[in-house]
Formats: C-alpha cells, sequence, structure tokens
C-alpha cells in the first residue's frame, strides 16, 4: 500500500511539473504573439503616417501652383457695373482623404473649391448692368415680353429641345392678361424678370411714375408667379440714373444687353445668326422679343454659341460669380 501510494504522488507531481512546464511556453508564444502584433501595428501606423505626410506635402506644393485667384466686381468705365468671378483653389483636405483611399498607383485627383472675391455685384451700388465678368464663358438670352405671343410657343419649344434656359422679362400689362401662358414658361425652367407695366420710356416718366412702372410689375410677379425677382430691363432701353436708383431700392438690379438682335426690325434670321455669332464674347447678354425672326434664328444662335464652348444660362447664372462648369471652361 505504501508504495502505491508513493507511486501516486510521484504521478501526481510529475503531471503539475508537466503543466507548469506547458503553461511557461504557452505563456511565451502567447508573449511572442503579442510582441509580433504590437510591432506590426506600430509600423503600420508608422507607414500610414509616412504616406500621409508624404501626399500632404505633393498636395500643398502642387495646390500653390494651381490656385486662380478671383476676379473682384468692378465699374468699367463704357460697360459700368461688371460682376466678379470666383477664383479656384485645392481643398486640401479632401484631396488628402481622397489620396490616402486611392491605390499607391493612382495619380492624386485634386478636390477643388470656389473662392468669392472680396468685391461683389451688389457691393458696386447703383449702376447698370451690360455684361457678365469677361472671364466667365457663359452667355444669355433675354427675351423681352410685350407681344408675340403666336411665337412663343416655338420659341419655347426651341429652349427645350436645346436644352437651354432663358430668362423673360415680363411687361406687366402682359403678364395680367397672360397669367396661364407666363406660368407655362416659368414652368419650364425660365427665369421671370420685370420689363415695367405698359412699355414706357422710362427716362421720360417723373420719379413716382418710374417707381410705379416698377412696383406694379414686381408685384404682379410675386402674387401671380410667387417669383423672388432680381432684375430690371427698362423698356427700349431708356432709363436714367433715378430708374437705376429707384430699382436698387427695390432689391433690383438694372439690366440692358451687349448684343442686340434687333429682330422687332424683322432682319432675315440667316443675317441675325451671322451677327451673333460673330459678336459672341463670354459674359454676353443677348436681348431678342418673340418675334418670328427669334423663332427662325433661335436654334442657330443655339448653335453657335455651343459650337464656340459657350454655356448658356440664365440672366441669374450669368451675372452671378460662380464659375461655369469645367467642362465648358476646358473647351478652350
Amino acid at each position: 500500500m505504501m508504495v502505491r501510494k508513493a507511486a501516486m504522488i510521484a504521478a501526481s507531481m510529475l503531471l503539475v511539473l508537466a503543466l507548469v512546464s506547458m503553461n511557461d511556453d504557452v505563456s511565451r508564444y502567447l508573449a511572442t504573439i503579442k510582441y509580433t502584433d504590437n510591432v506590426t501595428a506600430t509600423t503600420n501606423i508608422y507607414n500610414k503616417t509616412n504616406e500621409r505626410d508624404r501626399l500632404l506635402t505633393i498636395i500643398q506644393t502642387e495646390a500653390d501652383k494651381l490656385k486662380i485667384a478671383p476676379v473682384n466686381a468692378r465699374i468699367d468705365r463704357v460697360w459700368r457695373a461688371i460682376p466678379g468671378y470666383n477664383g479656384l483653389e485645392v481643398d486640401v483636405e479632401k484631396t488628402l482623404e481622397s489620396a490616402l483611399l486611392a491605390l499607391p498607383s493612382e495619380t492624386i485627383q485634386y478636390v477643388y473649391k470656389e473662392v468669392e472675391p472680396q468685391i461683389k455685384l451688389n457691393d458696386l451700388g447703383p449702376h447698370p448692368i451690360y455684361r457678365g465678368n469677361p472671364d466667365k464663358k457663359m452667355i444669355s438670352l433675354m427675351i423681352n415680353v410685350a407681344w408675340g405671343n403666336e411665337f412663343m410657343d416655338s420659341i419655347l419649344n426651341t429652349l427645350k429641345r436645346e436644352n437651354v434656359k432663358a430668362t423673360f422679362f415680363l411687361d406687366g400689362s402682359w403678364l395680367n392678361k397672360n397669367v396661364e401662358l407666363a406660368s407655362r414658361i416659368q414652368s419650364e425652367g425660365h427665369e421671370m424678370s420685370n420689363h415695367a407695366y405698359t412699355h414706357p420710356d422710362m427716362k421720360a416718366l417723373n420719379r413716382q411714375s418710374q417707381y410705379n412702372q416698377i412696383a406694379k410689375t414686381e408685384a404682379l410677379l410675386k402674387t401671380k408667379l410667387h417669383v423672388n425677382n432680381k432684375w430690371f430691363a427698362p423698356p427700349s432701353g431708356s432709363f436714367n440714373q433715378t430708374t437705376v436708383q429707384i430699382a436698387e431700392e427695390m432689391g433690383l438690379k438694372t439690366v440692358l444687353w451687349t448684343i442686340d438682335t434687333i429682330d422687332w426690325q424683322k432682319p432675315p434670321a440667316d443675317s441675325v445668326i451671322r451677327k451673333i455669332t460673330a459678336k459672341l464674347e463670354p459674359g454676353a447678354l443677348i436681348l431678342m422679343h418673340p418675334t418670328v425672326t427669334t423663332r427662325d434664328a433661335l436654334h442657330g444662335i443655339i448653335t453657335a454659341a455651343k459650337a464656340k464652348g459657350y454655356a448658356i444660362g440664365t440672366v441669374s447664372e450669368t451675372l452671378s460669380s460662380r464659375r461655369v462648369p469645367a467642362a465648358v471652361e476646358g473647351a478652350d
């Protein structure tokens, strides 16, 4: 019995020693894995930090080269108030974020943001506007409406087919009689603005009469079309400083034109197309009316403008400081 007991004790001790030895080996193994993981994690963090710093240096260096300064709005001796034009600079943080997610072999794709000028159009005070900024390759079609309903359907169909939005300056008395047609024009995405009430010679009117002409049409635009208008186009281009000041007091800028189709004289459509094509320039505001000439020339004018790489926008779009789409800028 004593011998068996001693043997059992000895076996138990050997088992304990074996377990201790095994645990020690396991502990060393686990410690080795943990150390290796820590080294790997530290190496990865180091590599990522180095890569981030490398990319950031490249992006910041290129950002200085790619920056385009904004252009301030200004008063020109001939063209009067000219809108500013936004600058362009690299958005370093977004570009870096994109580059870190890309494959190492991929070229850095720069992300840009616009920078507004310090002096904007509204900072210039009451001055007439004849054109957009000459650095902005966008033009507008200004359609002054006081008559010509019979050609409107065809004109609207052409604009829709060409995916072009125009700005319609509405005579108030016309709007009062043609709310349904005006609503259709608006529903097709065109901009609606103020062309006085009875197509008067504005500069021949006293201050109160000028105010009434603008205010009555402005009230109709708000009540009938729910328009928050920005612009006033004086009929026949007749205005004086009082006109401009009254419009300014109502929150409106006075807009004229860069190129006149003189379509009310009913010239041949092909001659109008040639004239507009020859005179097209960045920021041009093209004046027209719903006449037979415009009906027949509109497609050709739009085609010529697009062929020269111009974006065609509303007056608000052309006179804003926002940059035109990159695809249009790249056309140069």
